[in-house]
């Protein structure tokens, strides 16, 4: 894993796991650990978000863990597994997690399939699934009572709307939407063309890409045929590099901004986009930057990052959304873990949604879910966002 986990105290690799033992006592006299996994893809190409959510939940079962844990003294721990972006990897780690010993929650990754598709496995076995990145409606919005899943993250059927409507802010009248042929895009394309609808409008034209894609030109000269102004993408990293680097190869007089869901924020995207980002407009949805971060957390998370991963500055934060959403929702768990009395998970699901008040990192959650409401954030966290000149994620102005 590219030495990502040189500066935990311990790792066992096997068959696809990382069990990571942070700061485990060595006197074998504690009582036994909490156990959280992450079920994220950590090789394929949204690694980046699987680390960065893995280095969000570090760093705040570190600080649980240096108050005393919970449950008056058990340790949180955390065991990592690899989905490599496929929901049928998903299924087989989420059914090695539902029978491990002492598992309260797991954690999910970018991948709203791996997912949706193992709902009923998910509630079957009452695994508490607390989603930092994965977007889809249908993930919370799942028909299951009780819901076991719960989300500090952005909600397709609202970005939809902000997506649509920063554009018309900005100007753009023909807008043109591009994407992924997935579930993912056809719910993406449904919210923002309802968003248009509202406005009186119609796509300038609606053009699809497969996973794999590398020459998107066929798409980009229909949006010029259209007579698109500006195009909302709806991507991950490999694909979306793609598009910014056919769309900068275009003649400049048709080059069209793009403004972009965050999925490209959840790989290499700088290194698939290429040079390609010097010549297109380029702005993206996030929710959270550690570089206009204020307040004594966020400073605190800042610096715990430096020392534990080596970096030498914020701009250095991977990924920032993951790490930040991952952060909250393993101190929300805590919170309610302590308020159950108890790891049984289903109490622990009730306890969630009873906590009053939470001051995270992202916002202060008043309250952070509710019976009817498994939603952290809504459309008024979101905001747009673009990379620097050293590829630096820094909030639009």
């Amino acid at each position: 894993m590219k030495g990502w986990f040189k500066t935990l105290t311990s790792v066992f690799l096997m068959s696809g796991t990382c069990v990571v033992f942070y700061g485990m006592p060595s006197n074998g006299l504690a009582a036994e650990p909490v156990i959280i996994g992450i079920d994220a893809d950590f090789s394929s190409g949204s690694a980046s978000a699987g680390e960065a959510i893995h280095r969000g939940a570090l760093i705040a079962i570190a600080e649980i863990n240096e108050k005393g844990g919970v449950l008056g003294g058990r340790k949180l721990e955390l065991n990592l597994k690899d989905h490599h972006g496929s929901p049928t990897r998903s299924t087989d780690n989420l059914n090695d997690l539902s029978k491990e010993k002492n598992l309260v929650a797991v954690i999910g990754g970018l991948h709203s399939p791996a997912i949706i598709k193992n709902q009923d496995l998910i509630h079957r076995n009452r695994l508490i699934m607390l989603d930092p990145w994965a977007a889809a409606t249908a993930v919370v919005e799942n028909g299951k009572s009780p819901n076991y899943v719960f989300r500090v993250s952005v909600r397709d059927e609202y970005v939809g709307g902000f997506l649509v409507g920063q554009a018309v802010k900005q100007g753009y009248k023909n807008l043109g939407l591009l994407l992924e042929k997935t579930d993912w895009g056809r719910g993406n394309e449904k919210y923002i063309t309802v968003a248009l609808s509202k406005l009186g409008r119609k796509p300038a034209s609606v053009q699809w890409f497969y996973l794999g894609d590398t020459d998107m030109t066929t798409q980009l000269i229909a949006f010029e045929k259209a007579g698109a102004d500006a195009v909302i993408m709806v991507a991950n990293a490999p694909e979306g590099g793609a598009i910014v680097r056919h769309m900068a190869l275009r003649p400049e007089k048709v080059r069209l901004p793009i403004i972009s869901h965050w999925g490209i924020t959840g790989g290499n995207f700088r290194g698939s986009a290429g040079d390609g980002l010097k010549g297109v407009k380029l702005q993206f949805l996030q929710t959270y930057s550690f570089m206009n971060a204020r307040g004594k957390k966020a400073r605190e998370v800042i610096n715990r990052y430096k020392t534990m991963f080596k970096a030498g500055s914020e701009r250095e934060i991977m990924a920032p959304v993951g790490t930040a959403h991952a952060y909250d929702l393993v101190h929300i768990l805590a919170l309610a873990i302590d308020k159950a009395g108890t790891i049984d998970r289903a109490k622990v699901r009730n306890a969630m949604e009873k906590i009053n008040s939470y001051s995270g990192l992202v916002k202060t959650y008043r309250p952070p879910f509710t019976p009817q409401r498994h939603e952290g954030l809504n459309a008024s966290d979101y905001h747009l966002a673009i990379y620097d000149r050293d590829g630096t994620i820094m909030p639009r102005r």
